[in-house]
């Protein structure tokens, strides 16, 4: 039981000028620490676009369990005792979301590296200790369209239902039911239609003077259909990943 569905043949495209390739990241995590507050990544799976299994297996955590949290984790201490070591599956992740690029080398177009897709991505990879660029990640707690105010994330078991139609996390929770909810939202994000505009993005050069002070008689005396027209979103829309600025 210490393994649930490993893959060793990791492969990857590495061709030029191809448009990154897109996997799902998500954890479960059991307790550590006198209280068992301390979350420690026990379980890890990585899904394709295609909700194929990429990498699924039980990770032996370095510090004690104090608290297996079965009743949603489903974790018992014998799937733990001969499972992956924490090195071992960092290793493997990272290498995989990299493509053989050093991290500090990934860029946005035209790189090897895979865009990540998750939901509290931020956790689940500090509990794992592997490094990924902001830009290359898709995490559903922080997109603005997904989220319930601007500083407040609405949780992966409301969004599914919310916006796919179907329930999650009922009981045992599987992080590859979570993989499938997340590349299923981004999906749906990045396939919304938007006008096209040449310089989509806030921090674009061609942008960068819209909202100059030096400019500030001009706009006020622009009508508020005018500001619309010339302002830009100050996030990434993930429909962007399909016009090349991934």
């Amino acid at each position: 039981m210490a393994n649930l569905g490993l893959h060793d043949d990791w492969k990857t495209d590495t061709s030029q000028g191809r448009s990154p390739q897109i996997v799902a990241l998500a954890c479960k995590m059991v307790g550590g620490g006198s209280d068992g507050s301390l979350d420690l990544c026990a379980r890890v799976c990585l899904t394709d676009e295609h909700n194929n299994t990429i990498f699924h297996t039980y990770i032996k955590p370095q510090a004690p369990v104090t608290n297996y949290r079965y009743e949603t984790t489903g974790i018992r201490p014998e799937y733990l005792r001969d499972a992956m070591p924490l090195k071992q599956v960092q290793r493997k992740i990272q290498d995989y979301l990299c493509s053989g690029e050093p991290v500090w080398k990934i860029r946005t177009r035209g790189g090897k590296a895979m865009i990540l897709v998750g939901h509290g991505l931020d956790h689940d990879l500090e509990c794992l200790g592997i490094e990924d660029p902001a830009v290359m990640i898709r995490d559903t707690s922080k997109y603005p369209p997904l989220m319930k105010t601007s500083k407040l994330s609405n949780s992966l078991k409301y969004l599914p239902q919310a916006y796919l139609g179907y329930e999650i996390q009922n009981g045992l929770q599987d992080p590859y039911e979570d993989c499938v909810a997340t590349m299923r939202l981004y999906m749906r994000m990045r396939y919304q239609n938007h006008t096209t505009e040449a310089y989509p993005l806030a921090s674009d050069p061609q942008n960068c003077h819209n909202f100059a002070s030096w400019r500030q008689s001009e706009l006020e005396r622009m009508t508020p259909e005018q500001l619309l027209a010339i302002s830009r979103s100050d996030y990434y829309c993930w429909c962007l990943d399909l016009k090349g600025y991934a």
